[in-house]
């Protein structure tokens, strides 16, 4: 057997409107699927509220008093408003509608988040989706000013307050190489091997780049040209004017004139990659949903 509703999560409006098309309470109970009693207590709630009777009380039923006419179309209109939200909270929680609002560092562009961002277009395609690009340090600002819902970020020098760090997957790292250089033909090579090649790098301070952990571990890159954007990078180690690290998120959009070597494991510099969501409250259904898909696809890249 169904359980009873309960009378407190129905509008008062409804219950009134109810009574008023049935003339009874004991038949608006019936078809609202509660108590005689329980419509009373509402509709006497509702007579408190406003200070007049709603309905004169009759020996057969019940009757509109004028105070009760002169709030019908109110009713109508309150319930039709809250019908429209209660349509629209629904479409929320079932991503059938709503808005996402993720940023993502450049590399991360190349595969993990347009995979999971089909994904989840293709089942939920009433959700609106925005995005924002940037550094990671940029993208967790935005996050905490509550304009963004989700970023895909770097491992950051400790994550801001309100910010909760969900791991995806550690990036290894290649070197990019002109087709034309020795090693080019190599499965992997040694930073060692690499000491008197001029970089490529996207800050005079190789602590702040791809190169950071290398750099913690004792090695020297030897400075060549500072280039912020990926794209003019690989045109520079096109050209043999140097080489450059390229993570391995971005590794599908290189040059077809570069040879790409990866790093031998002992010197490799990983790089840990999150999706970072504000700390506290729940995430929203689209939250949810997408933080899930962007795993699979963070998995799917990582094996």
């Amino acid at each position: 057997m169904a359980a009873m509703p309960n009378p407190q999560s129905m509008s008062l409006y409804t219950v009134f409107l109810r009574v008023a098309r049935d003339s009874s309470f004991t038949a608006a109970a019936r078809t609202l699927g509660y108590t005689q009693s329980a419509v009373s207590r509402q509709i006497q709630t509702l007579e408190d509220e406003w200070g007049v009777p709603l309905f004169d009380r009759l020996p057969r039923g019940v009757r509109l008093t004028e105070a009760g006419r002169v709030l019908l179309p109110h009713a109508e209109a309150v319930e039709a408003r809250l019908a429209t939200a209660r349509a629209e909270i629904e479409a929320l929680r079932t991503l059938a509608a709503g808005r996402l609002r993720i940023g993502a560092f450049a590399t991360a562009d190349a595969q993990l988040l347009p995979s999971a961002l089909a994904a989840f277009r293709a089942r939920h395609p009433g959700v609106r989706v925005t995005r924002a690009e940037g550094l990671s340090a940029g993208l967790l600002q935005l996050l905490t000013a509550g304009e963004l819902d989700l970023a895909v970020v770097t491992a950051p020098e400790g994550a801001p307050d309100g910010v909760e760090l969900h791991h995806l997957l550690d990036e290894r790292m290649y070197v990019a190489l002109p087709r034309s250089h020795p090693l080019a033909g190599r499965t992997d090579v040694r930073l060692a091997e690499l000491a008197d090649e001029e970089w490529i790098a996207g800050s005079t301070r190789p602590e702040q780049t791809l190169m950071r952990t290398a750099v913690a571990d004792g090695f020297r890159p030897r400075p060549g040209f500072v280039v912020a954007e990926w794209i003019a990078k690989q045109g520079f180690v096109a050209a043999g004017l140097g080489v450059t690290l390229v993570p391995a998120l971005a590794a599908c959009a290189a040059r077809p004139d570069l040879a790409l070597v990866a790093l031998h494991p002992d010197d490799a510099p990983w790089r840990a990659v999150y999706a970072a969501t504000p700390r506290g409250p729940a995430p929203t259904p689209a939250v949810a949903a997408f933080l899930a898909l962007l795993r699979q696809a963070a998995g799917r890249l990582a094996s």
